[in-house]
């Protein structure tokens, strides 16, 4: 498995309550704001559209891509947070 972020593993940690997007493994001030502009203001609404993609990797890269034009490894690292989030509590 390939090392994570401190920020990965405090995300995955613990429930995700109220976090802000920047909690997100990947996602930073900028990718932040432009979700936040598109109404995905907190962690949990990035996750429910990770669950409506059904988990899928290439899915929810492109779209993160097309929603707030996160590059390769930015989305390679927001997906891999939340997996491992559904992984631990769902």
């Amino acid at each position: 498995m390939s090392s994570t972020s401190q920020k990965h593993r405090d995300f995955v940690a613990e429930p995700m309550g109220e976090k802000p997007v920047q909690c997100l493994a990947g996602i930073g001030e900028t990718l932040g704001h432009r979700l936040e502009e598109k109404g995905f203001d907190k962690a949990y609404v990035v996750l429910g559209q990770f669950l409506v993609l059904k988990k899928d990797e290439e899915l929810f890269k492109d779209w993160l891509k097309d929603t707030c034009s996160a590059n390769a490894k930015q989305s390679r690292d927001c997906f891999g947070c939340l997996k491992e989030w559904c992984d631990a509590f769902l």
